[in-house]
């Protein structure tokens, strides 16, 4: 008969997320892990197989509920142009406030994994694909509303906001000048017209 497991699965995942998020894969070690997880090697392995395991099982969740929150985000306005205004206003304001922000998981993981792993290569261009239709379906929002011209191609500036997305996640590791940024966001914007 299978053993039960003897921790909540979840609660140690969202563990080792916030760890490898903080920390990245390669600076993790399965010490780190072992000690925020509340949990042993042996369930590790059990669980989730080895630590790139683990690693892949908390990118996957943090994809699911980061284009769950994006959707989410572009959604509560009433127009697109306010939509994706705040959405970058928001990501931006985080950046400079007061709390840690170790930026986006997947990025991150793109930026680190994704030139020397396969798995991890599809894995983030599956979320930046995933993204991409967020922004298309928003766009396209705004196109049957009226609110967009006509002439704007949804899935050619989707995949442009996505590609901001990512070089402004990038670009904020380095804490640039507030204006530097504003300034960004602001002539990206203006794709919306």
């Amino acid at each position: 008969m299978a053993r039960l497991r003897e921790f909540n699965e979840e609660k140690a995942l969202d563990a080792a997320m916030q760890l490898f998020w903080e920390k990245g894969f390669e600076a993790t070690s399965l010490s780190d892990l072992t000690s925020a997880m509340g949990i042993q090697r042996p369930s590790i392995y059990s669980a989730f197989g080895d630590k790139k395991g683990l690693f892949e099982a908390a990118l996957r969740k943090y994809t699911s509920a980061h284009a769950s929150d994006v959707r989410a985000s572009l959604q509560k306005n009433v127009t697109v142009r306010e939509a994706f205004r705040d959405f970058f206003d928001a990501l931006v304001a985080k950046e400079y406030g007061n709390g840690a922000n170790w930026g986006c998981f997947c990025i991150n993981s793109m930026v680190e994994l994704a030139p020397h792993d396969e798995k991890f290569e599809i894995l983030t261009r599956e979320h930046q694909m995933y993204l991409s239709v967020i922004f298309q379906e928003t766009i396209e929002r705004g196109l049957r509303s009226g609110e967009l011209d006509t002439s704007i191609n949804a899935k050619s500036l989707a995949q442009t906001l996505v590609v901001s997305l990512i070089g402004l996640t990038v670009i904020l590791k380095s804490r640039p000048e507030r204006s530097f940024v504003d300034n960004f966001v602001k002539e990206i914007l203006t794709l919306l017209k």
